[in-house]
């Protein structure tokens, strides 16, 4: 009996692990169509505690003031504004997809000219264009911003980034981008991370759902799926059921560097050929205490001057010698290879590098 509970201990561990290693399709692709389009508009923002634009200095708020109160019948003309209470900002949103009219847009609201702060501001009617130039959603209302600043003639204090806030709910969609997906005979489900592996995976495992050759890997970014002839529904309840399939991702070999902050990441297919490793360090100290010079007290003609004194310290670590790391290890191996040399991941980044230059690394480098 605990024979048999050890042997389904192990089945259900080794399912679980198979599990863990697969991913649905819609968290790997996208669906062609199905995607957002950015906005961007022009516009005021009134209502500032004198934080806003100073009108001397922007031009465009200036002219955008005039012509506004000239559109309300206001004419302002020739005459000196001097009102540091609004801000020419640009507005900029995100249109989801399949969005109907009367839908409500989050947007973010960003000074352009010299305005403080944002804190207390209303954006005033602005259209919101998309990249052909067509107006399809309008914002307005009060903006919330993350931060504040203030400060004096001698000191201030700022936290966050008080020129830039959102709005909420702050658009309404005006214009709808028509796109009949269901009624669509074939398309193309992109990946994400492109692989040919990958895509040759999701295409089989859509054929195998469906019996039938529906999907194929046109690259290694893209797999076409067509409707099968006897679907009875449409295309929309075709990716309902796929968009759940379960598909195994293949990694490339990759090894990523991020020199500002000393991150690796590394997969776990990187191997390293042969090769020997030694890693020490070589450290170089400056100091300068100056000192003041001051003549004696009464002293005709002398000055009082200040006295360079400069200690220079070289400080050479033995270091660990070298250390061989033998042909065909794996992530864990390599790890635990370097972590054996005490070195520091800036040292780490400078040793994969050189592992790479000698021909060892059997992986790609991307330094960001």
């Amino acid at each position: 009996m605990a024979f048999r509970v050890l042997i389904l201990s192990l089945l259900l561990l080794c399912f679980s692990i198979a599990a863990e290693a697969t991913s649905r399709i819609k968290d790997i692709a996208d669906v062609e169509g199905v995607r957002e389009n950015a906005l961007i508009g022009y516009g005021l923002v009134v209502g500032l505690n004198g934080t806003g634009d100073s009108l001397r200095n922007v031009a465009n708020t200036r002219q955008s003031l005039e012509n506004m109160l000239e559109r309300l019948g206001i004419n302002t003309r020739g005459e000196i504004l001097n009102t540091k209470n609004v801000a020419a900002v640009i507005i900029t949103a995100n249109l989801g997809a399949f969005s109907v009219n009367g839908t409500r847009l989050d947007v973010t609201v960003s000074a352009m000219g010299d305005a403080k702060s944002l804190m207390g501001g209303q954006l005033l009617i602005t259209p919101l264009m998309g990249a052909d130039g067509q107006v399809y959603a309008v914002a307005q209302g009060p903006i919330a911003i993350g931060g504040f600043a203030a400060g004096g003639d001698a000191a201030g204090i700022s936290q966050g980034v008080p020129t830039s806030g959102r709005i909420s709910s702050g658009a309404i969609v005006e214009r709808e981008i028509e796109f009949a997906l269901g009624a669509q005979s074939t398309l193309r489900l992109a990946l994400r991370n492109p692989d040919f592996t990958t895509a040759s995976r999701m295409a089989g495992a859509i054929n195998t759902f469906l019996g039938m050759p529906v999907a194929h890997a046109l690259n290694p970014a893209s797999v076409q799926l067509t409707r099968p002839p006897n679907w009875r529904g449409d295309m929309v309840s075709l990716l309902t059921e796929i968009e759940q399939l379960r598909v195994e991702p293949d990694l490339p070999a990759k090894v990523v560097i991020d020199e500002v902050t000393g991150i690796i990441v590394m997969g776990e297919n990187v191997r390293v050929s042969t090769v020997a490793i030694a890693q020490g360090n070589l450290t170089i100290t400056v100091e300068e205490t100056p000192q003041v010079s001051q003549p004696n007290a009464f002293s005709q003609g002398g000055e009082t001057v200040v006295v360079p004194r400069t200690n220079v310290t070289v400080n050479e670590e033995k270091g660990t010698g070298l250390v061989v790391v033998r042909e065909g290890v794996t992530l864990r191996d390599l790890d635990a290879g370097l972590n054996a040399l005490g070195v520091t991941p800036r040292d780490m980044i400078a040793i994969l590098q050189s592992i790479k230059a000698a021909g060892a690394l059997q992986a790609e480098i991307e330094v960001m």
